[in-house]
């Protein structure tokens, strides 16, 4: 029985909360390895709509055990404000439904403002990234500059003030040099003691709990957040976010060895959709682009802020494919193609007059690349809430097949929509 991993294939906002919720289901244990509350996802269970950034999504299940894993930036307060946001709808988040990382970092208040402060100079310069300004870039420095406060710091107030200067002097000399007003060591340390005591009961030895479920046979789902190519290695540097969002990382942000690792789901968007600056091949700044945006209803749940869109990419999914060692895909809303008259799909790149058959990693080649497409047949017919091939239209089914063979790795889920059940199963991935 295999443990899964599942990640975004192409820019993020794939649909992996859908997945991951619908996977939850057959799985023992959540987890999630990197990112921090940047990331949205939307689940739709029994009709109630819940919107998740920080926590796994798991954590609207009952029995399930959600894990936040060290490779994740944890923000004690948007936790807070998360965990009474669900209680409000009827969830109630304890220790015994969550753990969290004893070594994870923290996102504190001078991580956002920093963020902020930076991207706002990055506009002025026409530089800017298109951070959520969150902090989440902040705090990942801190903790490769090892000055970071973690989340078992908070169990001891008497060692802390150390620690808080010595991120201070950092700090604090960045924002002399932004002309802001320094950050006391008192302010600091209250917005730390204020949190701690909602924060302890959940902290734990993460690694050695899922050691003891995988030995127990529990099946773990680790649960991405972002895409492959907003990975700080692999994506489209430097528009990307500040970790490694591929499936290699769920080890390392979890703590569980490679080797417990099973099976690879990339979730992949039967279009292509970008949130935020940097290159996008495929991008269509036109009517087709305005018409799946709003078909597809392409907001960032964290940010609201408008997606770009365009044509589905086959060269970067194929490249995802094997970065990933992807095992096979969850194709989602394939229904917002529904009513198309023809559907390009972009199987090549020129670049500056040269066919490549990969997204190239300078900056200035991924700007001047051309996509070359191919055109097919578009369907009539709908393909919103289908639960079997056959109630697919037969151009649309041909589309998928192409996409299969286009990115050599094989469909084992098909969603028709955002609901849970209208899903195609065609592999389980936990019985692969």
């Amino acid at each position: 029985m295999a443990n899964v991993v599942v990640i975004g294939s192409q820019w993020g906002d794939e649909g992996k909360g859908k997945i991951v919720d619908w996977l939850s289901e057959r799985a023992d244990v959540v987890v999630r390895f990197q990112g921090g509350h940047n990331a949205g996802h939307t689940l739709v269970v029994d009709g109630v709509t819940y919107k998740l950034s920080l926590l796994p999504s798991g954590v609207v299940r009952e029995g399930k055990m959600s894990v936040i894993g060290n490779g994740v930036v944890f923000d004690p307060h948007a936790f807070v404000a998360e965990v009474e946001r669900l209680k409000e709808q009827g969830v109630t988040i304890g220790p015994d439904r969550l753990r969290i990382a004893e070594n994870t970092a923290l996102i504190l208040s001078v991580h956002r403002e920093l963020d902020a402060l930076r991207e706002d100079a990055a506009s002025n310069s026409g530089t800017k990234i298109g951070t959520t300004r969150r902090g989440i870039g902040p705090a990942y420095e801190d903790k490769v500059g090892r000055r970071a406060i973690r989340v078992m710091d908070l169990a001891n107030m008497e060692t802390l003030p150390v620690k808080v200067d010595r991120l201070l002097t950092h700090h604090n000399a960045l924002r002399r040099g932004l002309n802001q007003p320094e950050i006391g060591h008192d302010a600091l340390m209250e917005e730390l003691s204020s949190v701690a005591e909602a924060i302890l009961p959940y902290v734990d030895k993460v690694w050695k709990v899922l050691d003891e479920k995988r030995r127990a046979g529990a099946r773990i789902l680790f649960e991405g957040a972002q895409g492959t190519f907003l990975d700080i290695d692999h994506g489209t540097y430097p528009f990307v976010t500040s970790s490694n969002t591929i499936s290699g990382q769920a080890a390392t942000g979890s703590g569980l060895g490679p080797g417990a690792i099973g099976y690879v789901l990339g979730i992949t968007k039967a279009y292509t959709t970008r949130v935020g600056e940097g290159p996008f091949p495929t991008e269509q700044d036109n009517e087709i682009g305005r018409h799946l945006g709003e078909r597809g209803h392409e907001f960032g749940v964290v940010t609201g802020r408008k997606r770009r869109c365009g044509w589905f990419d086959a060269v970067m999914v194929r490249q995802a494919v094997a970065v990933n060692g992807i095992t096979g895909i969850a194709l989602t809303k394939l229904d917002v193609l529904d009513g198309m008259d023809e559907i390009d799909i972009c199987v090549g790149y020129e670049l500056d007059g040269k066919r490549i058959d990969y997204l190239p990693a300078s900056q200035g080649a991924q700007a001047r690349l051309v996509p070359v497409y191919e055109t097919l047949e578009g369907w009539s017919g709908t393909t919103a809430g289908a639960r079997s091939w056959n109630d697919l239209p037969a151009q649309a089914v041909k589309y998928v097949r192409h996409v299969e063979e286009l990115i050599g790795a094989p469909v084992a889920i098909l969603s028709t929509s955002p609901e849970r059940e209208d899903t195609i199963l065609v592999t389980d991935p936990f019985q692969d």
